[in-house]
């Protein structure tokens, strides 16, 4: 018997920018029902294509069949008529409007010839937040007011309001915690099970493996690899394709010998009522200390208490032995604490600032006399810390939002480095980074704190947490249920200790 014509073909598609050809020729083939993953590193053409496939770009050649016909999507609103729904991971709901309202945003139900608000609208939602399993999501709520998980739930009801056939999903896990994510892949499972079909980008090869039938890789805007098997493929060779390298998900070696000297930074019953109990904690020069636990356990609270936003309930921050005014950042950043909060694009990064002035922000003083700043110094200044870090492109005059997300959490940590902080906080720090470029990452981070640097990390990625630090303290529900070096750690037993742990006495 003939094999089943794909529901999606893209053959040969073509898109060029000035100065930049983001796709050449890329092929990929979806089948009604299945979970297509599609992976590359950053820039390697993933977000070109899918908004091709959007109708968002126009590609400058190639074909593309739906359903077994020639088809040519020239707007979102084509794309969506045909049955296909992309969800891209910076959500486009509309934070002061409902639930049911966002549902329906562009094609509200109808009477008669006349759009029908309120009740037909909430009923219809409801309907579709059952069918993904969350009929406790109220239609009438303000999605301000949701989680980020509960507005990704949205998003589909969104799509699936639609007759959609075929949804695109990008980087949907990003900021959800490990229950989310189950939950995620539980919806993903009914929607194919449907006979939809869904094209999966995520940065985590783990997932991949969970959740995907079938594998198509990018890199240079070209297909170096189609269709290969989610589950069989191993890791290192996905790697080996993605970065045209061995780099697989590798950490730096530990030092041998742990570190010496004084606590630069030490916690002495730090806590935050409703947030996180009593904590105390030293960190040496040399030494990463690694926070592990679910969101909401209390993770990037601490970090926030101790970069001086949060103001504590209780206990202090000493940085060499001298203790912070509570909840200044002033404060923090005089005594050399530097943070790289989770949301980098939204806390840390002038997004339509030059990667100069980014870097030098925190520094400016030491380059103004009498209200001038001294360009020259302050760019030469900026070009030796990011040159330090191996930023790419090695131009500080080119906007922070043109780089990758790889080079733009070196910028902040070039932002430090020039600042001379002696503890750096680091939450996410590998969000929405390619395989490749986290490798960098965590060279960097280990050479940070091999020249002096006590370093905090908090991560929601376990193996990160236990790869990359010396000794991880686990969190649940606020406290600290368990401490130890990293090495006597495994990823099963810190997900049972998240879990279900009880605090350490």
């Amino acid at each position: 018997m003939a094999p089943e014509a794909p529901l999606l073909s893209m053959s040969g598609i073509t898109k060029s920018f000035p100065g930049v050809r983001a796709l050449d020729g890329v092929d990929l083939d979806v089948q009604a029902g299945e979970v297509h993953c599609l992976l590359g590193q950053n820039g390697a053409g993933k977000s070109t294509l899918i908004k091709v496939l959007a109708g968002a770009h126009q590609p400058d050649g190639g074909t593309i069949h739906w359903r077994g016909e020639a088809v040519t999507l020239r707007s979102p609103i084509a794309a969506m008529r045909l049955g296909i729904a992309t969800i891209y991971q910076e959500l486009d709901l509309v934070e002061h409007m409902s639930v049911a309202e966002n549902v329906h945003l562009g094609h509200e139900p109808t009477s008669a010839g006349f759009v029908v608000r309120g009740k037909a609208a909430r009923t219809s939602t409801g309907a579709l937040l059952k069918r993904l399993g969350h009929p406790e999501i109220d239609p009438g709520r303000l999605v301000g007011d949701l989680s980020a998980a509960q507005q990704q739930i949205v998003s589909m009801a969104r799509a699936l309001s639609h007759d959609v056939r075929l949804i695109v999903m990008d980087e949907p896990s990003a900021a959800l915690d490990p229950d989310e994510v189950d939950n995620l892949f539980r919806i993903v499972g009914t929607l194919t099970a449907e006979g939809v079909a869904v094209v999966y980008i995520s940065h985590r090869l783990e997932e991949i493996r969970r959740i995907g039938d079938r594998v198509t890789v990018l890199k240079d805007g070209r297909a170096v690899a189609r269709g290969l098997p989610a589950k069989s493929t191993p890791t290192k060779d996905v790697v080996a394709l993605m970065t045209g390298r061995d780099v697989a998900y590798v950490f730096p070696a530990r030092p041998q010998a742990p570190p010496a000297g004084e606590p630069v930074l030490r916690i002495r019953r730090l806590a935050r009522d409703g947030e996180f109990a009593p904590l105390d904690l030293d960190v040496r020069p040399g030494e990463i200390v690694g926070l592990a636990g679910l969101v909401g356990s209390g993770r990037s609270e601490i970090l926030e208490t101790v970069y001086g936003a949060r103001r504590p309930s209780a206990g202090q921050v000493l940085v060499d032995g001298r203790p912070l005014r509570p909840g200044s950042v002033r404060a923090a950043v005089r005594a050399g604490i530097g943070l790289a909060p989770e949301e980098r694009k939204a806390q840390a990064l002038l997004m339509l600032e030059s990667v100069t002035r980014n870097v030098s922000v925190s520094t400016l003083s030491r380059f103004s006399r009498a209200g001038w700043v001294d360009r020259g110094a302050e760019r030469g200044a900026a070009r030796a810390a990011t040159r330090e870090l191996s930023l790419r492109p090695d131009n500080p005059d080119a906007p922070v939002r043109t780089l990758s997300g790889g080079n733009q959490q070196k910028a902040v940590l070039a932002r430090w480095l020039l600042r001379g902080c002696r503890v750096l906080l680091l939450d996410e720090p590998t969000r929405g980074v390619d395989v490749g470029a986290r490798a960098e990452l965590y060279a960097v981070v280990r050479r940070l704190a091999d020249e002096g640097l006590a370093v905090l990390l908090v991560s929601s990625e376990v193996p990160e947490v236990l790869g990359l630090a010396d000794r991880v303290l686990v969190l649940r529900e606020g406290r600290v249920v368990h401490m130890a070096p990293a090495q006597e750690l495994d990823e099963h037993r810190v997900l049972d200790l998240v879990m279900e742990g009880s605090p350490a006495s």
